[in-house]
C-alpha cells in the first residue's frame, strides 16, 4: 500500500509542476526566458542526480533508506512550495501594510523566494530518489509478497524490500580507470592476443596486468591496482556508449522546449471546449499516454520488420526523427498563432485575461510527438 502511495504522489507532483512555467510568468511576472531557465535547471538537476544516487544506493544505503529519505525531502519540498505561494505569507511580503493582492508580484517577497528555491531543491532530491529506487523497491515487494510469510516476519521488516547494498558499478569503472592510469607506461604482455577480449580501447587492458614485483596476495588485496578482464570489458562497454548518449542532447533540448514554451503558448489560447474550460495539464495526460505506450508498440511493430538486435539503434533514429517532426509542427502552429494575434490586434494588448481566438488543442500534435521522443 505504501508503495502505491509513493507512485500516486509522484503522479500528482508531476501534474502540479507541469504548470510551474505559467505560475512563474503570471504570478512572479518573470520573463519567458527567466522562467524557462528556472524550469530547465530544475528538471535537469532532477534528471542528472539519479546517477549519483544510484551509487549511494548500490554502495551504502539500499533502496528502502533512499526511498525513505527522498520521500521526506519530497514532503518537506512540497510543503515549502505551498508555503511559498502568495496567499500563505502575503502579509510578510506586503510588510503587514495590507497592500498585497493575492497571486500578484507584489506578494512575492524574499521569504517566498527563499522557500520556493529551497522547495525546488528538496523536490528535485525527492524525484531523483524515487527514480533511482522506486521501481526496484516495487519489484522486491512483489517478490516478497509471493512468499508465504508469518505475521511476525512481516512485522519484523522483511517486507520492506531493503536488500543489502551490493556494491556500485560506478566503483568498478573508477577502479579500472585508476588501475589503467597507474600502469600507463607498462606494455601489454606478448601473449595478449591469446586472451579473449575486445580489441578496442586497449589502454584499459592495462588495468588487468599483474605486476611482477608484487605477489599474488598483494595484487588481489589492492583492488585499485588490479582488475579482472570482465571488469575491464564492462568499463569498455560504458565508454563506448558515451557517443550514443551525446546524440540524446538534441532530444533533451526539444523536451525542455516542451516543458516551457509549449505551455506558455497554450496559456494564452482558448482553453474552452463548448462551455467547459479545459486545464493545461490535459496535455500532460496525452504526453504521458504516448510516453508509456509508444515504446512497447514500437518494439512489437519493429520485431515484425527487422531483426531484434537492430531495434535499439532504429529506436534512437526514430526518436531523432520525432524530435525534428515535433519542431516542424511547433513552428507551423506558432506561425498560425502569430497570424491570429496580428489579425486581432493583440500585439500591444496588456489584458492578460483576453485569450487568443485559437483553440489550444492546435498544440496537441506537438505534445504527442514530444511524448514519442
Amino acid at each position: 500500500m505504501s508503495s502505491k502511495v509513493l507512485v500516486w504522489a509522484d503522479i500528482l507532483t508531476a501534474y502540479a509542476l507541469f504548470v510551474m512555467m505559467t505560475y512563474l510568468t503570471n504570478v512572479w511576472s518573470l520573463t519567458i526566458t527567466h522562467a524557462a531557465a528556472i524550469v530547465n535547471v530544475f528538471t535537469g538537476v532532477a534528471a542528472i542526480m539519479p546517477i549519483g544516487m544510484t551509487f549511494l544506493v548500490d554502495a551504502f544505503m539500499g533502496d528502502y533508506w533512499m526511498l525513505l529519505l527522498s520521500s521526506l525531502a519530497f514532503s518537506f519540498g512540497m510543503g515549502s512550495l505551498t508555503m511559498s505561494t502568495p496567499p500563505v505569507l502575503s502579509d510578510v511580503a506586503a510588510g503587514n501594510c495590507g497592500a498585497c493582492k493575492p497571486l500578484k508580484p507584489d506578494c512575492i517577497g524574499n521569504t517566498q523566494k527563499a522557500l520556493f528555491y529551497t522547495a525546488l531543491a528538496l523536490v528535485a532530491i525527492g524525484i531523483s530518489g524515487h527514480i533511482t529506487s522506486l521501481e526496484s523497491f516495487l519489484k522486491q515487494q512483489q517478490e516478497d509478497n509471493s512468499e508465504q510469510l508469518r505475521p511476525w516476519q512481516a512485522a519484523g521488516g522483511r517486507r520492506l524490500g531493503n536488500s543489502a547494498p551490493q556494491g556500485s558499478p560506478f566503483t568498478t569503472i573508477c577502479r579500472v580507470f585508476v588501475a589503467s592510469a597507474s600502469k600507463m607506461f607498462r606494455h601489454l604482455p606478448p601473449n595478449d592476443n591469446q586472451v579473449p577480449h575486445t580489441r578496442s580501447l586497449r589502454c584499459f587492458d592495462k588495468a588487468a596486468i599483474v605486476v611482477e614485483t608484487q605477489n599474488q596476495e598483494q595484487n588481489e588485496k589492492n583492488r585499485w591496482t588490479l582488475c579482472s578482464l570482465a571488469e575491464v570489458e564492462d568499463t569498455k562497454s560504458v565508454v563506448r556508449m558515451i557517443p550514443m548518449w551525446m546524440t540524446f542532447i538534441m532530444c533533451g533540448v526539444v523536451i525542455s522546449i516542451g516543458n516551457t514554451y509549449f505551455i506558455e503558448q497554450a496559456k494564452d489560447m482558448n482553453q474552452k471546449v463548448g462551455k467547459w474550460k479545459i486545464p493545461l495539464p490535459i496535455f500532460k495526460l496525452f504526453y504521458d499516454l504516448v510516453k508509456d505506450y509508444f515504446p512497447n508498440l514500437y518494439v512489437k511493430v519493429t520485431k515484425l520488420v527487422i531483426r531484434e538486435k537492430y531495434i535499439p539503434p532504429c529506436g534512437i533514429t526514430a526518436a531523432m526523427l520525432f524530435s525534428i517532426l515535433c519542431c516542424i509542427t511547433a513552428a507551423e502552429v506558432e506561425t498560425r498563432r502569430l497570424d491570429v494575434v496580428k489579425r486581432h490586434g493583440f500585439d500591444n494588448s496588456n489584458d492578460n485575461n483576453e485569450k487568443i481566438p485559437m483553440s489550444m488543442f492546435w498544440l496537441l500534435p506537438q505534445f504527442l510527438l514530444l511524448g514519442a521522443v
